[in-house]
């Protein structure tokens, strides 16, 4: 679990899933993630892949809760998406987030990521992580620079062209 001022992020649970199917099916979010609205069995192996990930690797994302609500607002953290990328990002932990409405505009992203780093770098130490971003999504561009990702350069990834972006960690 890793706690901030605002946010908890903690491992998914079953409860989580309304929540998370929701989000899933709003196009607003789904927009810039490279998929259309989820049908209702995509969201639940989406869901369902969550725990695998932290099964066979000890890390995933996470659950991003308020704390002040007791809500799921998102996820965020580090996947294996096994994307076909090439050498430069593949074999790299990949930062992602995702937010629901309620959670957008509030700095959340950025606490939350801040948060999924330092234990990162506490649990794995890694060279370097990466992430992929659409063009359009200047949010998460600035979001991305902020913790301190660099552009590397376009590429496609399922029909659309994304921005490929890495952090070299200390």
């Amino acid at each position: 679990m890793i706690e901030t001022e605002r946010l908890l992020l903690r491992p998914h649970v079953a409860g989580d899933f309304d929540a998370f199917k929701a989000m899933s099916q709003d196009p607003d979010v789904m927009r810039y993630i490279g998929r259309e609205p989820s049908t209702d069995d995509e969201a639940w192996l989406r869901f369902l892949a969550h725990f695998g990930r932290w099964e066979l690797l000890g890390y995933g994302l996470l659950a991003v809760i308020e704390k002040e609500t007791d809500r799921y607002i998102g996820d965020a953290g580090f996947g294996d998406f096994r994307r076909g990328l090439g050498s430069d990002f593949d074999p790299f932990h990949e930062a992602a987030w995702i937010f629901s409405a309620a959670g957008q505009g509030k700095g959340y992203a950025f606490e939350a990521m801040i948060g999924a780093h330092s234990w990162l770098h506490k649990t794995f130490n890694p060279g370097k992580t990466v992430c992929i971003i659409s063009p359009e999504n200047v949010p998460s561009i600035r979001l991305a620079e902020k913790l301190g990702y660099q552009e590397t350069g376009l590429s496609r990834y399922k029909d659309s062209e994304v921005l490929m972006f890495e952090r070299i960690n200390p």
